[in-house]
């Protein structure tokens, strides 16, 4: 059959990425604990086009991917886009997969146990000359004000926040530095007022309650509390972190982002 994708295209228009968006597909994530978690992904595959080729062929992005089922970490994602790259005559490839990762937490107190969801995604684009790849995890937390604490007779406002940490990972000569998502969980939860639980009993409700207020964060504390965790980190090479409020008593959010990198250190 004539193949229609690989036919001439006149237009002298290269395309930066065409490929297959918003497909759910089952995949696998490693845990801290070593056990493969079953999830969800929605994932992104594109491949750049060159001019004068009219089309890119969709049906290889799920022939390779099917290929390539299995645990999903820094590593295992190089490997599909160079084979993506390969199959569709490709300079560059890009990847990406969103999920839902669930972790198990223990109340403070009674020590019940149930999951507490995290969005993450990893990302990945090979452009020939190197790969760069990211992981990014949504983390629900809870902040509450030093302002309120400072000015009110009793009591101060608090409110859910979520915490965003993008991070990129060192290259080694074992390839790319294992960060848990696990960790970056933490780190965020290390940064608020104090975490959020799935489950909580009255005595994990008061511990919850009083650690929020022994511990007040505004906005701009808690993105510069994970940021000074993360750069101490040497596994990371850079990173992004914002932080939004769902402020209980304004009629809007409030926000802060800090973007960081590290220097390159010079070889004597």
């Amino acid at each position: 059959m004539k193949d229609i994708q690989s036919t001439a295209d006149t237009r002298g228009i290269a395309i930066d990425q065409v490929g297959i968006t918003n497909l759910r597909y089952p995949i696998s994530v490693k845990s801290r604990g070593g056990k493969p978690m079953p999830t969800v992904a929605d994932i992104s595959m594109s491949v750049h086009l060159p001019h004068h080729f009219k089309g890119t062929h969709m049906s290889r992005f799920l022939e390779i991917l099917a290929r390539h089922e299995g645990e999903i970490t820094f590593r295992s994602l190089p490997p599909i886009l160079k084979e993506l790259k390969k199959r569709l005559d490709a300079e560059n490839a890009r990847m990406e997969l969103s999920f839902p990762h669930f972790i198990d937490k223990a109340a403070p107190v009674s020590g019940a146990r149930a999951k507490v969801c995290c969005q993450c995604t990893f990302s990945i684009s090979c452009n020939g000359r190197k790969d760069d790849v990211s992981l990014r995890v949504v983390v629900p937390v809870t902040t509450l004000c030093p302002c309120s604490k400072e000015i009110s007779d009793y009591g101060a406002h608090n409110q859910r926040g979520h915490v965003t940490i993008e991070v990129c990972p060192m290259m080694t000569k074992d390839g790319w530095a294992w960060i848990w998502i696990e960790e970056l969980v933490e780190v965020a939860e290390k940064s608020a007022s104090a975490p959020v639980y799935a489950l909580l009993k009255r005595p994990d409700e008061r511990h919850v309650t009083m650690q929020a207020h022994d511990n007040p964060v505004f906005v701009e504390d808690l993105v510069r509390n994970v940021a000074l965790l993360l750069k101490e980190d040497s596994r990371i090479s850079s990173f992004e972190v914002q932080a939004v409020n769902q402020e209980s008593i304004h009629a809007h959010d409030a926000f802060a982002q800090v973007t960081w990198k590290r220097r390159a250190t010079r070889r004597r």
